[in-house]
């Protein structure tokens, strides 16, 4: 080998060795074996002070079982949820069995996530009394004083990079939703920034390589305290788009408006309200990129390192789920991207009108309306009645007095079928829905717009009714994440098919959908297939109108054999039980009294962490 190639082979090798000091390594907090840092790095290091010293990273509550005190909330009542406790002092106090509960969750930045609520009624005294069967206690009820504080919280375990939320007050913190607290609130925001800058990130990787950020690996983070005594515009802006982006979800507590039904992007046709409403969800989507980029810029610049790190954030890391970039995964084209935006954005619509038929949401009033146990039609119109400040006038008489757009179903259960054999049939219903929420005038090009939207594998001849036997309840489960407020009665096969809504069952409701549907449904199936029968020996009928008489004949007969199985091993014997549910306990636990009567959910008997 010449010298030449000898010296080319040692600079090519020398591109794969680090030379590090030892000593470099101890001005690094935790000492890790952080060989490829570069001076600007380590130097940052040594002129900072951490972030511990400012504010106090905790881990939070563990409860010992989350199966026994976590619930998402739209699993109980939202009576019972204490959304505004300020102490555990004044939780010894109030009555409220919930509480708000950061607990982790996807990746996600700003704002959001809010989605848990624990059992600490009269300051946990459940929990803090949770032993086993030798008296050894097996909750954890760690760093309390810091409950219902504001600050920020991150996800403990993440597959992702590292993210931090606003963490507002009233909630308490578990494991998994580690929390950062400064010495002064008006810290929060700022620190907030920090924590969600890529310099946070890039420094977090240096503490801890792996995906889990422990409170010593951010109290270990390197903070230069003058520049978290700065307002940083940028942050309340994300903070405002992350939040306006969270709660535009039904899954979101402080949800109000369908985005869709917002007067801001009304557009004569549902097709050009949704590009009205695209439109501004870019808008939202690249100004929260360009605050993110002027928040690292500002980190960036403070500590000297325009040379190692760049301010540029990928849209897929803007954390708004109205960006498709981050919201699918996947290396997908921009068509493919627009196409999955559409598609879920026509489903939320569908799961709205849902919710509307129920009476949990109304077009005439925001927010929630019936979402407590037990509630009925009546507390429904009374609600509406006190939305519209009427006074002087009884219960009873407002539902002559508030005429609701859209009226909620009357016994609390949906038949969803193939074919329009009720008057409350679901996908009558949805049509409804739809011609009040967007007129009449555009109706059959808007009920388009919507089956082409849902219609994303291209299936031939798909309607709204497929959607709603097929999909519907597949993605109502997902969009609860197996915990389901609509629950399906459903037969072995399918034919039948009731929904109900749990927060309004009753001991009677299984009755209900035996007597007054799957009866029913019976019925006309018989009485459809007496006139097919008809027609199969008609001297009039053509041979193919005989021939496709005698087919659906065969299917009716299957189905009424399907339904009497149903109802004589399943439905009958339910509706004789009356079975009461309790909705703080869950549907993990209500869900499975009902047994094969329901739709089968995968997963829900799984174990929680």
């Amino acid at each position: 080998m010449s010298e030449a190639q000898n010296e080319n082979q040692a600079q090519d090798m020398e591109k794969y060795f680090f030379r590090a000091s030892a000593e470099d390594f101890k001005k690094i907090p935790g000492n890790p074996i952080a060989y490829w840092l570069s001076k600007s790095y380590i130097d940052v290091f040594v002129r900072s002070g951490s972030l511990s010293e400012i504010a106090s990273p905790r881990a939070g509550l563990a409860t010992g079982d989350n199966t026994i005190y976590q619930r998402m909330w739209h699993e109980v009542n939202l009576s019972h949820i204490a959304f505004n406790c300020t102490s555990t002092a004044e939780s010894k106090n109030r009555q409220e069995k919930w509480y708000p509960c950061n607990s982790g969750g996807e990746f996600r930045k700003w704002f959001g996530n809010n989605s848990v609520v624990v059992n600490w009624q009269h300051d946990g005294e459940e929990i803090r009394n949770f032993r086993d069967d030798r008296g050894k206690l097996k909750s954890r009820p760690q760093n309390t004083s810091f409950f219902f504080k504001p600050g920020v919280t991150w996800t403990k375990l993440s597959s992702s990079n590292f993210a931090t939320r606003l963490r507002e007050p009233g909630f308490l913190f578990d494991d998994t939703g580690r929390s950062a607290f400064p010495e002064q609130e008006h810290q929060i925001y700022p620190l907030l920034g920090f924590m969600c800058s890529n310099f946070a990130n890039a420094f977090l990787k240096v503490l801890n390589p792996s995906m889990s950020f422990t409170s010593g690996d951010i109290g270990n983070l390197p903070v230069l305290e003058d520049i978290l005594r700065n307002s940083n515009k940028a942050v309340f802006g994300a903070v405002t788009l992350s939040q306006e982006d969270w709660d535009s979800f039904e899954t979101s507590w402080d949800f109000t408006l369908l985005p869709l039904l917002n007067p801001d992007y009304h557009q004569p046709t549902l097709r050009c309200t949704y590009q009205s409403l695209r439109s501004h969800w870019r808008e939202m989507t690249l100004a929260m990129q360009r605050l993110e980029q002027e928040n690292n810029r500002i980190f960036i610049e403070a500590y000297g390192l325009q040379d190692e790190l760049t301010p540029d954030v990928p849209l897929n890391e803007i954390t708004l789920s109205c960006n498709p970039h981050y919201r699918y995964s996947g290396d997908k084209t921009e068509e493919e991207l627009e196409a999955l935006l559409l598609a879920d954005t026509m489903r939320e619509l569908v799961s709205y009108a849902v919710g509307c038929m129920f009476g949990r949401y109304a077009l005439d009033k925001p927010g929630l309306i019936l979402a407590n146990q037990g509630e009925t039609t009546e507390d429904y119109y009374k609600k509406l009645h006190e939305s519209k400040n009427q006074e002087n006038i009884s219960v009873d008489s407002c539902s002559l007095v508030v005429q609701p757009s859209f009226l909620a179903d009357e016994d609390n259960v949906i038949p969803m079928l193939d074919g329009d054999w009720f008057s409350d049939d679901i996908t009558e219903r949805f049509k409804q829905f739809l011609k009040v929420a967007f007129g009449s005038e555009h109706y059959e090009e808007n009920l388009r717009f919507v089956k082409e939207s849902l219609n994303i594998r291209g299936r031939r001849n798909y309607s709204i009714r497929d959607y709603f036997l097929g999909e519907f309840y597949t993605d109502h489960v997902k969009r609860y994440k197996k915990r389901p407020i609509y629950w399906l009665f459903s037969s072995p096969k399918g034919s039948f098919n009731a929904l109900i809504y749990m927060h309004r069952y009753r001991a009677d409701t299984v009755s209900v959908v035996l007597n007054d549907y799957l009866r029913e449904f019976r019925t006309k199936l018989t009485a459809h297939k007496n006139h097919l029968e008809a027609v199969s020996i008609s001297a009039s009928a053509s041979q193919s109108e005989k021939t496709k008489a005698l087919k659906e004949i065969e299917k009716i007969t299957k189905m009424i054999a399907e339904l009497e199985e149903y109802e004589r091993e399943v439905l009958y014997p339910l509706a004789t039980e009356q079975v009461e549910i309790d909705l703080d306990d869950g549907v993990k636990v209500n869900y499975p009294k009902f047994g094969t009567a329901l739709k089968k959910i995968p997963g829900l008997e799984a174990k929680e962490d």
